[in-house]
Formats: structure tokens, sequence, C-alpha cells
């Protein structure tokens, strides 16, 4: 865990709790995709090693749509999405960034993510990543 530190989170009843590994400095994803667009949803991608749900794994709803690949999970109880399986990155969860209990404190940029054109975005970043 070189450099990163732990931070808590949840969904707003507090049912669903979690712990995420992160960087001093963290990339926040402002997607538009429909469904992201639509509620908001700002989010961190981290590794599934870098995540740990605490608690409420019983009240997560999951919806998904489309392909079918993202696993939306909401708390039943508050409705609240502070975290999901995405697309991109099936092997780790996006965060919500505002479900983090220390946001406002945290060191971020916002970066716009083209998911209404997901998949000429996602060949885009692969093939920018391998040059």
């Amino acid at each position: 865990m070189d450099g990163l530190s732990a931070h808590q989170g949840g969904c707003h009843c507090k049912a669903v709790r979690f712990e995420v590994d992160l960087p001093p400095h963290v990339e926040v994803e402002d997607c538009n995709c429909s469904i992201c667009a639509m509620s908001g949803n700002d989010h961190i991608i981290v590794p599934a090693n870098r995540f740990r749900l605490l608690k409420g794994e019983d009240v997560l709803t999951e919806y998904r749509f489309n392909t079918g690949a993202a696993r939306h999970l909401f708390c039943s109880i508050c409705g609240v999405k502070s975290f999901y399986v995405p697309r991109s990155n099936p092997d780790g969860y996006a965060v919500t960034w505002r479900c983090l209990d220390d946001w406002q404190m945290m060191d971020a940029s916002v970066t716009g993510f083209d998911g209404e054109n997901w998949e000429a975005n996602a060949a885009r970043l692969a093939h920018k990543s391998k040059a």
C-alpha cells in the first residue's frame, strides 16, 4: 500500500459501508453516459484488491442495462449508489466520490469521460495507454 491511505464511505442511511485505499491525489471521472449523467455520479475507479465492503451486502440491489456488463449496486433502503462494478473495469470498483466520508478534503481532479460514446472512447483510451 505504498503511498495509499484508507478512506471510508457509504450510502446515505449508512446501511452500506465500505473502505477503499487511495493515493494522495485522485482522478475522478465525470461520465456522461445515461445513468451517470442522470444521477450525477462522479467516481474513482480502483482495483478490487483496494476495495472492502464493510457492511450492507444484504441490502444491495443490482441493476444492469444495455450490455449488462456493469453491475450498478444501490442501497435498497435509501437508494444511493455508493459504488458499482464498471463496464470499463469489471475486475474493480467505481467508488462514488461524494460517498466518501472525506471527499471534500481530498486532493482531486475531475476529468470528463465520454461514456455516451463508450466503445469509441474506450478504444481511444486503450490505444493511448499503449503509446
